[in-house]
């Protein structure tokens, strides 16, 4: 197990660098640097100004070395006054001189670089996002988890019953139906004063608000509760709720025809026993898989989600981040969704190992 975890690890290290490297190129493009040179300088600058912008601001050097100096392998970039002392450069402003800047700042000091949307530190504002949007998830997961495996588990023990088909339909549904789509729905359902249920609800005294929930999670950000909670973590759960639910229902079809099974049932145990002692371990050794890849999905998911309820988390940075052509958080919040991915592909084939007794790293 050492062994493999020593492989796995220096693999993601290497995966990360090659996918960092093909990020930091993509977002330092010249057209990029183009729109970052008028957006901090004059968006009426000359071709020759923007090139001299970029030059006084490190981006005229070669794509290697700047991808070297975010990273913290190479020095820093500085620039020299007329007397021949340091005026500006990557690291001058981590430190109260420039004698005292110093010479390499990067990823692997813990500099993320500064945001020039929301003038703040990327490492703070990534932080800051991320624990919103860590918040969202953790709470899609419980619902979305026991949920979808309850009715992958009712689906999968009576494989072709009418249960079997009404549960599959609902799932394939909810799968099929994106949270752009599923989110329209139920703010027009249930958080419009309007439309939907909110009026009926209101005109029977069934609720003393205009609306059931709230259609924006905005003031969830501070304190989140039932009411302005509800819609996004439903929204992101429902579309992975039939993913899940779909992979826990043939897992479990599959285990449920075993000749273990059938022994079982030919000596007497009763059915509820052997779902729960014999086939539910079983049947929940594919759908690990599934459920921790939903993880680095969710990343990707709570992006339309966030922007939708203005629920400003990790999705919504990166929303801004692309929008405002923000280079260093962008980067960061790339390089973030990268770890993500890889890290819980690692938990991933670890779970799987031991879940499996049948599965050996050789």
């Amino acid at each position: 197990m050492g062994l493999f975890l020593v492989r796995r690890i220096g693999t993601m290290l290497l995966t990360a660098l090659c996918l960092s490297f093909i990020v930091f190129y993509l977002t330092n493009l010249d057209s990029n640097l183009e729109k970052l040179a008028k957006f901090q300088g004059n968006s009426r600058m000359s071709d020759e100004e923007v090139q001299g912008w970029l030059a006084n601001n490190g981006f005229g050097q070669p794509m290697v070395v700047r991808y070297g100096e975010w990273l913290g392998v190479v020095p820093g970039w500085t620039r020299e006054g007329d007397g021949g002392e340091v005026v500006a450069g990557r690291c001058v402003g981590l430190a109260e001189t420039p004698a005292e800047a110093p010479s390499f700042c990067g990823i692997l000091q813990g500099y993320w670089g500064e945001s020039t949307v929301f003038r703040d530190s990327v490492a703070s504002i990534i932080g800051t996002r991320l624990g919103l949007t860590a918040k969202l998830m953790l709470w899609v997961m419980l619902l979305m988890v026991p949920c979808a495996l309850l009715i992958g588990v009712l689906a999968g023990m009576r494989e072709g019953s009418q249960t079997d088909r009404t549960l599959s339909t609902v799932s394939i549904t909810s799968t099929a139906m994106p949270e752009y789509v599923s989110g329209v729905i139920l703010i027009a359902l249930l958080a419009s004063s309007a439309n939907g249920l909110s009026p009926m609800f209101k005109e029977w005294g069934f609720i003393s608000d205009r609306t059931i929930f709230k259609g924006t999670a905005t003031a969830a950000m501070d304190d989140a509760n039932f009411n302005n909670f509800f819609l996004p973590v439903l929204t992101i759960a429902l579309y992975g709720m039939g993913y899940i639910a779909r992979m826990t229902r043939a897992s479990m079809a599959e285990v449920m025809t075993a000749q273990y099974i059938r022994t079982a049932r030919l000596k007497g145990v009763s059915f509820p026993n052997i779902v729960m002692k014999h086939a539910l371990r079983n049947a929940l050794i594919a759908p690990f898989t599934v459920i921790m890849l939903q993880f680095p999905w969710l990343l990707n998911g709570v992006v339309i989600v966030e922007s939708l309820f203005n629920y400003k988390g990790f999705g919504w940075a990166l929303v801004q981040a692309a929008g405002n052509n923000d280079i260093d958080l962008l980067l960061g919040v790339s390089i973030v969704s990268v770890l993500v991915v890889l890290i819980t592909q690692l938990i991933s084939d670890i779970g799987y190992v031991h879940l499996n007794p049948r599965i050996r790293i050789s």
